[in-house]
Formats: structure tokens, C-alpha cells, sequence
């Protein structure tokens, strides 16, 4: 569905995380593409964690969008409304579109600029090495890979994680939930459930926390690891607003167009698609909906658009530089297996081969890190597994 006088359709992206960037990536070179966002960088968010302890590793995690867009146009704004035809920007430009691919998943604070949020980086790890303990606070995702973090880079810290939740890890398995507990007490970490702590009386100078339940944490610093919202409010003074469901998400068909529209497709967490939010699954619908688009470039009838469907839930978390757990449909297991599919590269060097950069370059400072040529031996047996990559994005979708 091409404007007149154009030889390429142009297909608007708003959003530039994982999904938004590899949907922007592939189809350059096949339509005119605009990618938006507030950002001038890609971040690898299952890489955050493993930055906040070692902020050398978010030279690699952190990418320009100009570095893989070569042949797209960069705008870097915010989409504040919707038309039947152009996304306009909190700068005043509009953007025509002949398609609209909405990919903005969560609301992260994330800074503009990617220096300043390397600067981020930076200071947390400050605060980490001037603290003799740590409080965190959430016991999903997020709360339980930075305390494998910190315990296992800073062994002498005092860690306390405080869940409001009755185990860790609730969008997993009983089973998965606990292993992590055990493998978190052994390493003396202080896990306190079903309690929480008033978000309204944290401050970076306070020192004791209270929480519902009572009891008295004493720590020199603290991160809040709990669920963000999805960006999704202002849609509701948009053409989509009718497209949301009581959620806030988009509602997709199963060809991930958003319901009502023949030219917009959702994909990412934005979504309504009942499953995890993982990066992985972000990127099958990135390349899903590539693919229909290419289709319909070529005159394709609806009919004939590739559909999504979900999976066996999968997931692979991260217990410091070489352990993990892993939950497949079939089998949870920890240790060392799950670590070395994950934690040690995160898989940073995929991702980036993903969105044709250099994706075996490793920092050599990374502790553990390991050689590219391991990485090649045992990216098939990974596949054959399903985990390459199984990648846990996200993490704010559950505390």
C-alpha cells in the first residue's frame, strides 16, 4: 500500500528495543524505513544486570541505532498520537506511514543518550562497591539475577531481597522457584517473602527499611527491581484507543495486526499474546511480521500472511557469571549447563551477530568470559535444546 509517486512503501517504527530494532533492521533495504525513539541506542535489556556490576560489558550490550540502520531514518522523539496516516512526535514532526509497526513495550526511565546511560552504569557499580550491604527489592527476574550478581562478583556484601510475592520467580514453576531460593541462601543471602517496602519512604540516604511485615533491614543502598507499566497510556487519545484491552496492551489477530487496522501490527510486550514476555519471543514477532510485510509489499492477499502461535514456556535465568536455572517444558535443572548457555556471554555476541554487527568480539576484561571459538562449538547443541536465545526480556513484567 505504497503513497503515490513512491517507489518503496514506508513502514514507521515506534519503538527501538528488541523487537522494534530487529523489525527496523530487517526491512531496511526493503521499504522506506523510520525507526522512533526516545533513545539514540539499542539496549540489550538481559544484559543490564551483568552492566550494573560490570559496566565495561554495556560497551557491547549498548548500540548506536545508526550502527545497524545504515539505510533507514533515525528519529529520536517520541510518538505522542496516531492517525489514520502519520505518527505524530513529542518534537512536532509528523510521520507518514503506509505501515505502522507499534513496538513500545515498557516504560523504562532509560536516559537519551548512550553515554549517559554508560554513565548509569558507572554509578551503580559505585554504589555497590561503597556499600557493605544491599537491599533489593522485587524477586522476579530483575531482584534475583542482580543478587547472583552481586554475590557472586562481591562475596563479602550483605544482600536482603524483599518479595511480596509467596515464592521467587512466580512466572515460572514451583520447581524453578526453588531451586533459585536455594541456590540464593547458599550463597547467605537474606530472602524475605510475602513482604514488601513502601516505595514512597525510599531514599538514597536512608539507611533502615521497614517492611509490611515488620521486621527491620539495614542496608547501605538499595535497587527496586519491580514491575514497570506497559507505555501504552497515551494510545487512548489515539486511533487505538479502541484496540486496548483493560490491560493497557494492544490486541493482535494472530497475523499480529492490531485488531481493527490492515496496515498496523503490534509486536514485543505491548502485546496482548498470552505468554511470557521474553526477548526471544519478541524476536520471532519482529521477524513474523517482516515477513508479512514483505508479503503484502508484493500484493499478497490477508489470507495468506503467516500467523503466530505460542509455545511450551521457556526460561533461563541467570545465577551469577556461571550458573543458571532453566525451565523447559519438560525439565528444570541448575547449575552449570544453564550458566554456560546464558551467563557468561548473556547472549550478547548473537544478538549482535542478529542485527549484523560483530557478534563474537568479548570483552577481555569479563571475568569468565568465554573464547569465541567455545560460543561456535556449542551454538548447534543450544539450538537443538531450543534456548538459542532464550533470552529472559522483560524482567519488569513480574516482580
Amino acid at each position: 500500500m505504497a503513497a503515490a509517486g513512491k517507489t518503496k512503501a514506508r513502514v514507521v517504527v515506534v519503538g527501538g528495543g528488541v523487537a522494534g530494532s530487529l523489525l527496523a533492521k530487517t526491512m531496511q533495504g526493503h521499504a522506506d524505513v523510520v525507526l522512533l525513539d526516545p533513545k539514540d541506542y539499542l539496549e540489550i535489556p538481559w544484559a543490564e544486570l551483568r552492566s550494573t556490576v560490570e559496566p565495561s560489558f554495556a560497551e557491547r550490550s549498548l548500540i548506536y541505532h545508526k550502527d545497524y540502520l545504515p539505510h533507514a531514518t533515525i528519529v529520536t522523539s517520541s510518538a505522542v498520537n496516531i492517525t489514520k496516516d502519520a505518527v505524530l512526535t513529542a518534537d512536532g514532526q509528523s510521520l507518514p506511514y503506509d505501515y505502522l509497526v507499534m513496538a513500545t513495550g515498557h516504560a523504562y526511565a532509560s536516559p537519551g543518550s548512550r553515554a549517559e546511560r554508560l554513565k548509569e552504569f558507572q554509578r551503580d557499580k559505585g554504589k555497590i562497591e561503597s556499600s557493605e550491604s544491599v537491599l533489593i527489592i522485587g524477586g522476579g527476574p530483575t531482584g534475583v539475577e542482580l543478587a547472583g550478581e552481586i554475590v557472586v562478583d562481591y562475596p563479602g556484601k550483605k544482600v536482603t531481597l524483599v518479595h511480596r510475592g509467596p515464592r521467587l520467580l512466580e512466572f515460572i514453576g514451583d520447581k524453578a522457584s526453588k531451586k533459585c531460593l536455594d541456590w540464593l541462601t547458599s550463597k547467605k543471602v537474606d530472602v524475605l517473602l510475602q513482604q514488601s517496602v513502601d516505595l514512597g519512604s525510599l531514599s538514597e540516604t536512608e539507611k533502615v527499611y521497614k517492611t509490611s511485615g515488620g521486621e527491620t533491614v539495614t542496608a547501605d543502598c538499595h535497587f527496586v527491581c519491580i514491575g514497570k507499566p506497559l507505555s501504552s497510556p497515551w494510545l487512548h487519545e489515539t486511533i487505538l484507543k479502541e484496540s486496548l484491552d483493560d490491560k493497557g496492551r494492544v490486541m493482535v489477530e494472530k497475523d499480529l495486526r492490531v485488531k481493527g487496522y490492515d496496515n498496523i501490527f503490534a509486536i514485543g510486550d505491548i502485546t496482548d499474546i498470552p505468554e511470557m514476555k521474553q526477548g526471544y519471543l519478541a524476536h520471532n514477532h519482529a521477524l513474523l511480521v517482516a515477513k508479512n510485510l514483505k508479503l503484502l509489499f508484493k500484493g499478497s492477499p490477508n489470507s495468506k500472511l503467516a500467523t503466530y502461535s505460542t509455545g511450551s514456556p521457556m526460561a533461563l535465568v541467570t545465577l551469577g557469571r556461571n550458573e543458571g536455572l532453566a525451565q523447559l517444558p519438560f525439565l528444570t535443572f541448575s547449575g552449570c549447563l544453564p550458566g554456560r548457555m546464558k551467563s557468561r556471554d548473556l547472549f550478547i555476541s548473537a544478538t549482535r551477530k542478529k542485527m549484523g554487527l560483530n557478534g563474537l568480539q568479548l570483552q577481555e576484561s569479563s571475568p569468565g568470559a568465554p573464547k569465541a571459538g567455545w560460543f561456535l562449538q556449542k551454538k548447534k547443541g543450544r539450538r537443538k535444546l531450543g534456548l538459542e536465545p532464550c533470552l529472559t526480556l522483560a524482567y519488569a513484567q513480574h516482580e
